[in-house]
């Protein structure tokens, strides 16, 4: 059987091994913005998955834009030796090339971590200002923001581009901008939470004008040697919201700046968005983007089969999957897919006893894929009956 899933991929003058992405997961454990303990055993047990990327999760350009008080920041000296301790631990073992998301999670700022409840700080509790394209808060739970001056939007485009500096700096390979899931450059493009009159509001030109000044500000500053992507929204799924028309205009902006690859997401653009999710259920738009933009694109939405994985690359729909809860779930879900896919995956000498090729243990243990022949539509199927 062939795998195209473990061919390898060069992106701007950057060789993935093969096309299968850690996708950035917040971990909510950093101190202060800065990686601890956690982020370096995390991180960590990715360097031996065999991904041919992996992603650091979102990283707050300021400390406004953070999510949480937990999460990781790229705006100070002390964040970026900390990031630089972790990148150098990994670089030590893991061979794959390293990338981090950065964004500002606008008006969905200032939040309880996810185990808390997730809503948004209360004053007592350390809450900070919060700041959207326009004066609408996300949901009952958290503060209306600040609408955005020009000033406040000059201060952001300048956090991000010095973002990209830190990243540059401590020698990470890829940096993704995040315009997705309902945070600040989302918010800018979706027409339910901009609701500005000025020249960033009203039609799709004037809503991707203020995401495509911050891409190709990050465009100028970041290397052209080194790979520059950026998370996107499909259409918002929602009465009113954006449609995958202002998806396509926006990835094509980003490639006219000069952008190498997009991955295509969904959801949260407001509090307690539901919509019905199944294996791959994400692809369709990706594979709209890649085919009207010719982006390399990248692929979510409960990526866990490994046979799913392949059907999307072998039929052009996408370039990579970025896969996040099944890597929680199975660190070595890349050696178990390249087993399931009949791939001799080469093993680090210290963990060859585990080699299903000569570990007779191997042939007792379960491995969570379905079979070859199991199509998205039947997995769609099977989810909508329970």
């Amino acid at each position: 059987m062939g795998a195209t899933l473990f061919s390898p991929l060069t992106v701007a003058g950057t060789t993935f091994p093969n096309r299968i992405v850690v996708s950035p997961m917040c971990q909510y454990r950093a101190i202060d913005g800065a990686a601890s303990d956690w982020h370096m055993i995390h991180l960590g047990q990715f360097a031996l998955s065999g991904a041919g990327l992996v992603m650091i999760e979102a990283t707050g350009v300021e400390a406004a834009g953070r999510i949480t008080p937990g999460c990781l920041g790229l705006y100070t000296d002390a964040q970026e030796e900390a990031l630089a301790r972790v990148l150098k631990v990994f670089r030590h073992v893991g061979k794959m090339p390293v990338g981090i998301q950065i964004g500002h999670a606008g008006r969905k700022a200032s939040s309880h971590v996810p185990w808390d409840g997730g809503h948004g700080l209360a004053e007592g509790e350390g809450a900070w200002t919060i700041v959207a394209p326009s004066a609408v808060a996300y949901d009952e739970h958290r503060a209306v923001p600040e609408a955005l001056d020009g000033e406040g939007m000059r201060r952001i485009v300048a956090a991000f581009v010095q973002a990209a500096e830190r990243a540059e700096r401590i020698g990470l390979d890829v940096v993704e901008l995040h315009a997705a899931h309902g945070y600040l450059l989302h918010q800018f493009i979706a027409p339910l939470v901009n609701r500005r009159t000025d020249a960033y509001g009203g039609s799709r030109e004037n809503r991707l004008r203020f995401p495509l000044e911050v891409a190709a500000a990050l465009r100028a500053v970041w290397p052209e040697g080194k790979v520059l992507g950026a998370r996107i929204n499909g259409p918002d799924l929602l009465p009113g919201g954006a449609t995958i028309e202002d998806t396509i205009a926006f990835a094509d902006g980003l490639k006219k700046a000069g952008f190498d690859y997009v991955c295509v997401s969904a959801g949260s653009l407001i509090g307690g968005q539901r919509f019905e999710a199944f294996p791959g259920y994400l692809l369709p738009y990706a594979e709209a983007v890649k085919r009207e933009t010719g982006l390399v694109t990248q692929g979510v939405g409960m990526i866990v089969d490994p046979f799913l994985a392949e059907q999307s690359i072998a039929t052009g729909q996408v370039d990579m999957v970025a896969i996040a809860r099944a890597f929680l779930e199975d660190p070595r879900w890349v050696w178990h897919a390249a087993e399931k896919l009949g791939i001799a995956m080469p093993f680090p000498p210290e963990y060859r006893g585990a080699d299903p090729a000569i570990w007779r243990g191997a042939a007792h243990r379960p491995l969570l894929c379905s079979e070859p022949g199991t199509t998205a539509e039947a997995m769609r199927t099977a989810s909508a009956a329970t």
